[in-house]
Order: structure tokens, then sequence, then C-alpha cells
């Protein structure tokens, strides 16, 4: 006997809504994410009070003609839950409503008015919903890293920022503020697992919690987790787990997943990371003096 699928545990989305724009954004978050709807602002306080809620989404029209000091204690009170508002058909003032909202405190608008708004507010609300699992990973870091440099904990902190994540080396190093090479040489020099698998395994941790909403399918993590295509996501997971991204979805969740990481990419390394500086421009300093030859500004040594 099949067992039935297991329940998705994404924290939902409450919103306050027109009506008719309750079915668009429905239809807009099929599989990745799903809402709870409310009529007014206090609902969407109890609901934050007595909920796991990954985001609050209300609509400029609401806003405008409910009480704006409400919204702003939502804002206020909850500022790690994001508070997004979508600007649709309804007729409103466009620029005083924007100063409402940005008075409140709002400071993501989605312009739904035209198709590409409706994805682009998927994927805001994706973001949204693996937030969770980034927080877990670095609460799970801070215990298991306590005493490392700095700039080491700046490393792993910074692969698990929701905002602006970083999918390549050379994206992860322009955050840092350092050379690829520099970076990975000095992963190397300390032995310890390159830069780019610590990378790829902060993605499938993402990917195991988007997994965990079955109605997502292995396209829909692939493309919210911009891989080039579900093929390429397919080879990702088999490259470093031996294993097909089917098989990954069954056996792996995201707390699965950070478990796997801590096992393999962090406590193993514990000691050399207590002693790595991947990010510190004294040696480059001392590299040159030995060279007699002056840093330049903004240069990075290995």
């Amino acid at each position: 006997m099949t067992p039935p699928p297991a329940p998705a545990r994404i924290a939902p989305v409450a919103t306050m809504l027109e009506p008719a724009e309750r079915l668009r954004v429905d239809a807009a978050g099929a599989g990745l994410y799903r809402t709870i709807h409310r009529d007014n602002v206090d609902e969407l306080l109890l609901d934050l009070k007595e909920r796991r809620i990954s985001a609050v989404l209300v609509s400029v029209a609401r806003c405008v003609h409910e009480e704006p000091s409400r919204l702003s204690a939502i804002v206020r009170e909850f500022p790690r839950i994001p508070t997004v508002a979508i600007l649709g058909d309804v007729a409103v003032d466009h620029p005083a409503a924007v100063l409402t909202l940005g008075n409140c405190g709002v400071r993501t608008i989605v312009d739904v008015r035209q198709p590409s708004g409706w994805h682009r507010l998927r994927d805001v609300l994706g973001a949204e919903a693996t937030r969770d699992i980034d927080r877990a990973v670095l609460a799970a870091l801070r215990s298991d890293l306590d005493g490392v440099p700095s700039d080491c904990w700046r490393f792993f902190e910074t692969l698990f920022l929701p905002e602006g994540r970083v999918n390549t080396v050379r994206q992860l190093s322009q955050r840092l503020g350092v050379l690829p090479s520099t970076l990975t040489s000095r992963f190397y020099r300390a032995n310890i697992p390159a830069p780019k698998r610590y990378l790829a395994y902060s993605r499938l941790i993402r990917a195991a919690r988007l997994f965990e909403n079955p109605g997502l399918s292995v396209a829909d993590v692939a493309n919210h987790l911009d891989y080039s295509s579900p093929q390429s996501f397919g080879r990702h997971v088999r490259t470093l787990l031996r294993t097909t991204a089917g098989e990954f979805r069954k056996n792996f969740d995201g707390e699965r997943m950070i478990a796997r990481y801590r096992m393999e990419l962090v406590l193993p390394y514990r000691a050399a990371l207590m002693s790595l500086n991947p990010l510190d421009m004294r040696l480059a300093f001392r590299v040159a003096a030995l060279h007699h030859a002056p840093v330049r500004s903004g240069a990075r040594a290995a």
C-alpha cells in the first residue's frame, strides 16, 4: 500500500487582498507556497502570533483603505517576517499609495498589472519559503563553529544569507571582496573542501526544503534555484550525492540535508576552520613586502 504523501512543511503566506486578487495569487503560487486569506489586520496579527508564517502579502488597495498605522504595527512587531505588497488593477492613487506603504515600513512592492509581475511575485515569495532553512543552518553552524575567525564565519554566513543569494564561486567571491583564485587556494592550503563544494551543498539544502512541498516538481525546484534546466539540477545531485533527483527528493528533507552538510563539510574540518582566514588581507601585504612590491588598491593575494 502506497503511503500518503508527506504534508507540506513550508510555512504559509498570510494575505489581506481584494477578493478578485485572491484567485490569481493562489494560481501564481501553485505548488510553491500556500496562502491563508484574511479579511483584516486583526486576523493577520492573530495568524502571526499563533502560526508559523513565512510572509505577509497585502494589496496596495487594501492598505490605502485600511488604517495605515495598523499595517505599520505588523511590520514593526514582526520584523523577521517580510511584508510584501502587490499593486493590482484596483484603482488607487499610485504615488500616494506607494508613499503610504513606505511610511508603514513596507519595502517590497510587486506590480502585477503585467503578466511578468506574477512571475516576480512567485520568485519573491518562493525565496521567503526557504528563509527558515537558511536560519536553521546558520543556527547550527553558530554552535559548530563557535570561535572561528570572523572572516571564516563571514564565508559561511554569506552562503546562507537569503538576500541576494549566490550561485557561483565568482558571485560568492565578489560578495566577499576576494578573488576566486585566492578564496579557493586558501581552502586548499588548509586541506579543507573547496568553496565550490560548500556552495553546492547550500543549494541542495534549499532544494530539499522546497521538495517538502509535494506540489513542486523537479523542474519547479530547478527553476526556482536558478539551475539552467532540470537536467542540470539532476547532474548536480548525482555528482554530489551519487543519487537521482527523484531519490534525493524521497530520501532527504531540509533537516537531513543540514545534518549531512555538517557531517561531511563542517565537523570533520572544525580544527582547520578554527584557524582559517580566507579573507585576511594581512597575507597580501606580507607577500608584497617579501617581493618589495606594493599591494594595489583592491588587490587580493592567495
